[in-house]
């Protein structure tokens, strides 16, 4: 049977639904520590450094275990992968509940960030053997959200978890949490049969003719490398956002902490329906006739011209606080459809038998960006002071260039059809 017969909506959604889940408890583990702060400071008497080392702990091996869990899933089921990935999740909080040390935290954390790391490339690997390619923008972009709902989540119970029974009980939760998502999966969560009916009989997408290709052709090749782009700048905007966003709230635009607090939440909020009713206009556009390039490619790079341009007036027009707030809410709302539709964009280029290694090395690349982004707007913050909002503006303005460039390229050079084909010649050549 062809991918489109071996389609099951509801199996397909019901998967779709539980990685969002198991994405929202990602996001909650990522800024659960930096919720608590202000209490871990106090109670294991540690300076603002000090803790700056062991937040930052938790990405100095999420790239590598990104990258090398990717490549394990091209041969290991996802199924074992995610309940591996879920388990070790539940386990990793409970040390951390109990610590009496700096070092124990530290070391939690490492080994934490390092399980968590391949948890969106292989969550997209696994929806993409549940969806045919023309329907798998609007499912990515549901899983994408739980990110979202995940900080929402965190802004929301940490702070009364920590009044009522203190920093340590959240840890409590979310062990308790990733064990229950461990349990429902393994009784529920299955591998989906697309592209595995196909190749059984013998109905392969051009791309997977060639038993495998060579990691350094897919790698160097134009669109390949303008999809890694197009990760980069949509990833460096969320870093941003994440890092620097309540700080330009409160002392660059003057709200107090719960105003700033709750702007903050418009702004997460505004990006979930729009990267759902973007992800959802690209596949019906492609349902409709139209090329991967015009549903995927040209309507990602519209979307951030417009955030960078947003952006520009930001920096460049006079308004009030309240006004620059909401023009800010617009533009972080478009750039994520970036990251939503590139796995998408990559995935009609490479073999299916090298999907999820590709997905994983693109969101390893994109999540570089997240670390650089808060650095460099940083310098620019502490050069201006920062009480000055348009310290923060600039850097906005840095990252308004990043995406006018992978626009640009975008559209130039990214056409994934001709590359698919291209890459299959080579490998045909050179055999």
């Amino acid at each position: 049977m062809s991918d489109s017969i071996a389609y099951r909506r509801g199996a397909a959604w019901g998967t779709a639904a539980m990685l969002t889940c198991f994405m929202l408890i990602n996001f909650i583990d990522k800024i659960s520590l930096g919720m608590v702060a202000v209490p871990v400071m106090a109670e294991l008497h540690l300076s603002p450094s000090e803790f700056g080392v062991i937040a930052g702990s938790f990405y100095w091996l999420f790239s590598v275990s990104t990258v090398i869990v990717g490549f394990l899933a091209n041969r290991v089921p996802t199924r074992l992968l995610l309940l591996a990935m879920g388990i070790s999740w539940a386990i990793l909080q409970l040390p951390i509940a109990f610590a009496s040390s700096a070092a124990a935290i530290l070391v939690c954390r490492l080994l934490l960030g390092a399980a968590e790391g391949p948890a969106f490339p292989v969550s997209v690997h696994s929806l993409y053997k549940w969806f045919p390619d023309s329907k798998r923008s609007l499912p990515v972009a549901v899983v994408v959200q739980g990110a979202g709902g995940g900080l929402l989540l965190a802004g929301l119970l940490i702070p009364l978890v920590n009044q009522h029974w203190g920093w340590r009980a959240n840890f409590v939760i979310l062990g308790v949490a990733g064990a229950l998502w461990s349990v429902l999966w393994l009784c529920c969560g299955r591998e989906g049969p697309i592209g595995a009916a196909s190749r059984r009989e013998g109905k392969v997408d051009a791309a997977d003719t060639a038993e495998r290709l060579p990691y350094r052709r897919m790698l160097f090749n134009p669109s390949v490398l303008g999809v890694f782009l197009f990760s980069f700048a949509g990833y460096w905007t969320l870093g941003l956002t994440m890092t620097w966003l309540p700080a330009y709230l409160e002392n660059g635009l003057g709200f107090s902490a719960i105003a700033a607090g709750r702007w903050f939440a418009v702004v997460v909020v505004t990006a979930m329906p729009v990267t759902i009713g973007l992800s959802l206009l690209s596949q019906r556009l492609l349902r409709g006739g139209a090329s991967s390039r015009q549903a995927r490619v040209v309507l990602v790079s519209l979307a951030i011209l417009g955030a960078a341009a947003l952006l520009c007036v930001l920096a460049f027009v006079p308004m009030a606080p309240a006004r620059k707030a909401w023009i800010f809410a617009v533009a972080g709302a478009l750039p994520p459809i970036a990251i939503a539709l590139a796995p998408a964009i990559l995935a009609e280029m490479v073999p299916d038998r090298q999907r999820a290694s590709m997905i994983a090395i693109l969101t390893a690349v994109g999540n570089l960006a997240g670390a650089v982004a808060p650095a460099v707007i940083g310098r620019l913050v502490q050069a201006r002071g920062i009480h000055d909002a348009h310290g923060y503006e600039l850097g906005f303005v840095c990252g308004a260039a990043l995406l006018v460039l992978a626009a640009v390229v975008a559209l130039l050079w990214l056409h994934p059809d001709r590359s698919k084909q291209a890459l299959v010649r080579l490998e045909t050549a050179a055999s």
